[in-house]
């Protein structure tokens, strides 16, 4: 008869302890095993995974910052893209930057296939001028105008004169807060009309604040460049601020494009804002979706074509997004385009400039 041992400091035999170490080995294996197939499961999710994506074409469209509109409409485009194109195997996203310039650099360096641009960025880098100097980017390729900057040169009342660009001379004018585009954009305009900053008293103020000095009497006006409607222009209109919006004349809109060849003519309606009875003659620069020529023609045709056969889908991105249309496509464009939108734009019978037309096809024309 065997004797069992019994330990009276934990009360249990020396059986119990073997029972007890057989069961933590059988539980160790099976925690072996467990973490074996799951690790062999996840080896095999990974590579159906790679194989799923090894057919996938992933692009990445640059936008700005996550408070302005460039986001959320680069983001929306990037949605329809990706569900139109699901079949074709084509994945859009949206990622946010610094704006404009950084969005040239991020395409330079191809970690972004597609950029949302100022038009007068997109020309400065192309031509390899201002803030590209010496180092032009001639890869650059224009697929289409996404919505227009308007600009808005408003000015008290008792400053206008002939009521176009002529009156901001000698004026206290706020150009916009110092290194941003709007202060960029409005030195050229103003250098387009022989004024510079020694010709007014300039202030670098926001929009919001442009208006409230003007209100207080510190400011005689400023640049406000922006959609239409422009809520502080509204706002300036709505609360009384004796100002008004000056025109621009075809004369000043071709100067101002011979030093920058961005901005188109743009017609604010009567009854865009509070008490404007009378259509105002101004201009406008275009916010552009831009590629480079090393993404192919096919990839580049198929998104212009989704952009503009589904325009109910991309009209509800944002207010802004109904300007895109055909009509509109090339209004301000000055970078030629990228061949998978030139061939859209033959197919539907848009009239292409003869500067637009991709360089490389005039190469290969040159050379038949």
């Amino acid at each position: 008869m065997t004797s069992l041992t019994y330990d009276t400091t934990h009360g249990t035999t020396s059986s119990g302890n073997h029972i007890m170490t057989i069961k933590n080995m059988a539980s160790s294996k099976v925690k072996l095993l467990l973490t074996a197939m799951i690790a062999i499961a996840l080896i095999i999710m990974a590579m159906t995974g790679k194989m799923e994506n090894a057919h996938k074409r992933f692009l990445s469209v640059a936008t700005a910052s996550t408070g302005g509109t460039y986001y959320p409409m680069g983001v929306g485009l990037a949605n329809v893209w990706s569900n139109h194109l699901k079949q074709e195997d084509i994945q859009v996203t949206g990622q946010s930057s610094a704006g404009s310039i950084e969005n040239i650099d991020l395409l330079q360096k191809n970690e972004a296939q597609l950029a949302i641009l100022q038009s007068l960025i997109a020309v400065e880098a192309y031509q390899g001028v201002r803030n590209f100097k010496n180092h032009p980017y001639q890869d650059l390729r224009s697929i289409s105008v996404l919505w227009p900057n308007v600009e808005h040169f408003v000015l008290l009342d008792d400053k206008v004169k002939d009521g176009t660009l002529n009156d901001i001379a000698g004026t206290r004018f706020s150009i916009g807060p110092q290194a941003s585009g709007t202060e960029q954009s409005t030195l050229i305009i103003l250098q387009g009309v022989n004024l510079s900053q020694q010709d007014i008293r300039p202030e670098y103020l926001g929009y919001g604040d442009t208006v409230s000095a003007m209100r207080d009497g510190r400011l005689d006006g400023g640049a406000l460049p922006a959609g239409v409607p422009a809520s502080a222009v509204t706002d300036m209109y709505a609360s009384g601020v004796p100002a008004r919006i000056l025109n621009v004349t075809d004369k000043q809109l071709e100067k101002i494009n011979a030093i920058a060849n961005s901005w188109f003519r743009f017609v604010i309606h009567p009854e865009t804002y509070p008490r404007q009875t009378q259509p105002i003659q101004t201009i406008a620069q275009p916010n552009i979706l831009m590629t480079t020529r090393r993404i192919d023609e096919k990839t580049i045709y198929k998104l212009t074509k989704v952009m503009f056969e589904n325009q109910k889908e991309v009209h509800q991105i944002h207010s802004s997004a109904k300007y895109i249309l055909p009509a509109n496509a090339l209004k301000g464009v000055s970078v030629p385009l990228h061949l998978g939108a030139y061939q859209y734009f033959r197919e539907i019978g848009l009239d292409i400039p003869d500067s637009l037309v991709p360089p490389e096809l005039k190469s290969a024309g040159n050379q038949s």
